[in-house]
């Protein structure tokens, strides 16, 4: 990999982050102006406290004055303080880091040691019944909106059996700890996990099934037969690993995804992640909260996707140019 291919990705992923902090900050602008009116309204605020208030969420000076201290602000960490609980964005958004890397992380880990071993089946062995099943039910969990998914396992297995919690990271005034806590922490987390892996596992069949076949046919499987390899060498060897080439990418740009949490699910589950956070700063509306989720959600994604441009042009030297 070149030096020069490495630093034009590193260039241009700084560059999106400039182009990120500025939507960031002027978009909040532009959708309210200032909104410690509605903020504040039937508080019984005097002028003076509503100008501390103004002044403590930085919404003083020209735009340009105010883009600049988000500026400062943001090289320094400080997010601002939240609208609704009044403590800083860092705090909150730190808070909620944890569920949601345990859940989604989590679920597209299991979502990837299921689906790919299936794509590479159902592509080895296509036209074949297995094909047909396993491509049919990748199809129809990758359509079928998480939302609903969810409201279906979360009516049956917690409302209807009673197996499950219905909501929630661990019951309400638990004092369990250790290993009791996460077994706990486990059982509430099982439906909400099920659902996403479900949503995500049908991307990694199609993707992984589409790579196989398209490496059924190259001269380097027809080499390994000749050499008189079994099949099953020929699959492990050689197919596969030329095959994982896009769902490596794939995988680290889901991974990027991760701490964007899944909102609806996270919604529906009562699950304390960065997706609820998001709901409930939409609903206030929190523009701080709002700002620095969106802000660690697109850091993040520039992030997975510098590693994954990287780490395809590490597996592929024709990509990195050497």
């Amino acid at each position: 990999m070149r030096a020069r291919f490495v630093v034009g990705k590193i260039l241009g992923s700084l560059a999106t982050l400039a182009f990120v902090l500025a939507v960031n900050f002027f978009l909040f602008r532009v959708v309210n102006d200032d909104p410690t009116g509605s903020l504040f309204r039937g508080r019984n605020l005097s002028p003076d406290q509503i100008q501390r208030r103004r002044e403590q969420f930085n919404l003083t000076g020209t735009k340009f004055e105010q883009f600049l201290a988000y500026l400062r602000q943001t090289a320094r960490g400080n997010l601002g303080d939240s609208f609704l609980s009044n403590r800083p964005v860092t705090t909150e958004i730190m808070e909620a880091v944890w569920p949601t890397l345990l859940l989604v992380g989590t679920a597209t880990v299991l979502a990837m040691l299921v689906g790919i071993p299936l794509g590479i089946h159902a592509g080895w062995k296509r036209r074949s019944r297995f094909d047909a099943a396993s491509t049919s039910f990748s199809m129809f969990t990758y359509s079928v909106p998480d939302f609903w998914l969810g409201m279906i396992l979360l009516a049956v297995f917690a409302v209807g059996l009673g197996w499950f919690p219905t909501g929630g990271f661990e019951d309400a005034g638990s004092n369990a700890t250790g290993v009791a806590a996460l077994l706990d922490q486990l059982h509430h987390m099982a439906l909400p996990a099920l659902t996403l892996m479900l949503a995500y596992i049908g991307e990694y069949v199609i993707v992984m099934r589409s790579s196989i076949l398209d490496t059924l046919n190259e001269d380097y499987l027809q080499l390994a037969r000749a050499k008189g390899l079994r099949d099953a060498d020929v699959r492990r060897r050689h197919a596969v690993p030329n095959a994982l080439l896009p769902v490596v990418s794939l995988t680290a740009l889901n991974f990027g995804f991760v701490l964007s949490g899944a909102i609806a699910v996270e919604a529906i589950f009562s699950w304390p992640g960065l997706g609820q956070a998001t709901l409930e700063a939409i609903r206030g509306p929190d523009f701080p909260m709002l700002q620095g989720l969106f802000l660690v959600f697109s850091i993040a994604a520039i992030l997975a996707n510098l590693i994954a441009d990287l780490l395809y042009a590490h597996l592929d030297p024709r990509v990195g140019g050497r």
